[in-house]
């Protein structure tokens, strides 16, 4: 599953992931579960059509990721492999980094997080210009209806209905998400 709330120029990706890491570091291995969620930069594309045709959009790299994770061999909900990844280089995650709320209260630390959008991307090492300067107060009001959905997936992702291995035998590597 994929969700997108998009904004002028971020967006807030967030979808299930199950992954297998063929080279865990110590303490990762085994499959894991969860939710996945970004900040992305959003780019519309210019009409290619008449002025009704559909507008493109690209979701660009990210710049923050949140990984609310769990081994998949333990119990669900446990979130005990939560983190997050402060700055993104090139679509590739910089060290990742736990926080005991993470784990505690993982809609809260998306919460306070994302009301600080301008503080996100200074850490990320992103200018924040006008754009995205509006960009934070609307996504400081999105914040609930996104939590909201934050909550939900996770909520199937512990039933069961998200964030399951693919079909197969015994795999030693394995990603199955849109993020």
């Amino acid at each position: 599953m994929l969700q997108v709330f998009g904004f002028d120029r971020i967006g807030v990706v967030l979808g299930d992931i199950y992954f297998i890491d063929p080279n865990p570091a110590k303490g990762q291995e085994g499959p894991e579960r969860g939710v996945r969620l970004e900040v992305r930069m959003l780019e519309p594309g210019e009409l290619t059509g008449s002025i009704y045709s559909a507008r493109p959009i690209r979701i660009g790299d990210p710049v923050w990721r949140l990984d609310l994770l769990e081994s998949a061999d333990g119990p669900a909900g446990s979130l005990n492999r939560a983190h997050h990844h402060p700055n993104m280089r090139d679509g590739e995650p910089g060290r990742r980094v736990f926080e005991r709320e993470l784990s505690s209260d993982p809609v809260g630390f998306v919460g306070t997080t994302l009301a600080d959008l301008e503080g996100l991307l200074e850490r990320a090492g992103v200018e924040a210009d006008a754009a995205l300067k509006a960009d934070a107060g609307q996504l400081r009001a999105a914040v609930p209806d996104i939590q909201q959905a934050v909550t939900r997936m996770l909520d199937k992702v512990k039933a069961g209905e998200l964030g399951t291995a693919p079909d197969g035998g015994d795999l030693t590597s394995a990603r199955v998400s849109w993020l």
